[in-house]
């Protein structure tokens, strides 16, 4: 009896020091991104925003492990399967789509948290945590309701964004009105335009409308034909928003093409996707009011501001994103007993960051977003 005693005495003990040392071990992040060649800068720019985030995290259960991809497929391939050895079992990175083409030759437990915002996935494994499009319609999908509209059409480039594009709309449910895809060609817009919201018919509504007053024999003619002259058109239209899926110079030639054709944001509510706070906008006064989904404003400011003070260089928004991608594998870990095994992205979860509200399930990220809009010159916050 003594004996099983003294046996389960040193098994326990056995246990308790193996759960020890566990707990003591270190979990290997690993981090994937150009530190050589044209992207290098971008790559540094992750780089430091990642140690910023660990010295915010200040836990020293979790180690960064950096490895030049040099912005290559076939050295990402490299460069994660010797992080796998080493007993890496999450790896940060790829930015870029292109460098995940050849990961599913990887073994099946190692996870990639993608910066890309493209919704389809070419392996289970690999996670998109981008801002995609079905985070920002579904803002937008908020937007409407909070502002009753009701007849959204679509403005979209035919790129190799809109499938994107579409996919965002399926998978959001928003409600639109209709949909037009146009040639991004900028000598072709305002033509195409034109055809699509009735603008010379609308035109000639007007002309024939001057010419109907000026033949009649009403007592204030005058005075209509006068009203008249201030117009441009004259006529309905079976919309009461504009949602363009563009950004910076494309976007600016639609809504310009769009205030030529007489639908001005005062008529319509112009809406865009994520324009990371572009500050063009702010001088663009003939296209405001302009709203738009996208991170937290302020969270975004001071964490610039902050990147800035910390390595006197500027960093940008892919750089934004690494920072809340190592604060929410800290999170999932913590939830998780700092087990890393296949269910940590899979369970449903959420967790606030800087950029706002990850979503997570089954693999897959969202974002809750905020809504802005620049009017005045000024970016102001929705919701």
């Amino acid at each position: 009896m003594k004996y099983l005693i003294k046996f389960y005495t040193i098994l326990i003990f056995l246990i308790s020091f193996g759960l020890s040392a566990h707990a003591l071990d270190k979990i290997k992040i690993g981090l994937v991104i150009p530190l050589s060649g044209e992207k290098k800068e971008l790559g540094e720019s992750v780089l430091k925003s990642v140690r910023l985030a660990i010295n915010d995290i200040d836990d020293d259960k979790i180690i960064i492990i950096p490895r030049d991809n040099e912005n290559d497929a076939n050295k990402t391939l490299e460069v994660s399967n010797k992080l796998y050895n080493e007993g890496v079992k999450i790896i940060i990175g790829p930015i870029f789509k292109k460098n995940t083409i050849k990961l599913n030759q990887l073994n099946n437990d190692l996870i990639f948290l993608s910066f890309t915002n493209k919704i389809n996935k070419t392996n289970k494994n690999i996670i998109n945590a981008g801002v995609n499009s079905v985070s920002q319609f579904k803002a937008i999908k908020k937007f409407q309701t909070l502002s009753g509209i009701e007849r959204s059409y679509l403005f979209a480039p035919n790129t190799d964004i809109l499938q994107e594009i579409k996919t965002g709309i399926k998978k959001s449910k928003i409600k639109l009105k209709d949909k037009f895809f146009y040639d991004p060609d900028p000598t072709l817009i305002t033509k195409q335009i034109e055809d699509v919201t009735r603008y010379r018919i609308r035109k000639q509504n007007l002309l024939d409308e001057i010419k109907r007053v000026e033949n009649s024999e009403e007592v204030n003619k005058e005075k209509k034909l006068a009203q008249l002259e201030k117009l441009d058109t004259i006529g309905g239209i079976n919309f009461d928003s504009v949602i363009i899926a563009d950004f910076e110079e494309d976007l600016k030639s639609v809504a310009t093409s769009l205030i030529y054709t007489d639908i001005p944001p005062t008529r319509v509510t112009y809406i865009t996707l994520n324009q990371w706070f572009d500050k063009s906008l702010l001088n663009e006064n003939m296209i405001q009011p302009i709203y738009f989904p996208s991170v937290n404003y302020n969270n975004y400011i001071n964490y610039l501001a902050r990147f800035s003070d910390s390595f006197d260089s500027n960093s940008n928004q892919i750089a934004f994103l690494s920072y809340d991608l190592t604060g929410l594998i800290y999170y999932l870990l913590f939830k998780n007993n700092f087990v890393v095994d296949n269910e940590i992205f899979y369970k449903k979860n959420s967790f606030k960051g800087k950029i706002g509200v990850f979503e997570i399930n089954k693999n897959t990220i969202t974002h809750q977003l905020n809504f802005y809009v620049v009017e005045d010159k000024e970016i102001k916050k929705i919701f």
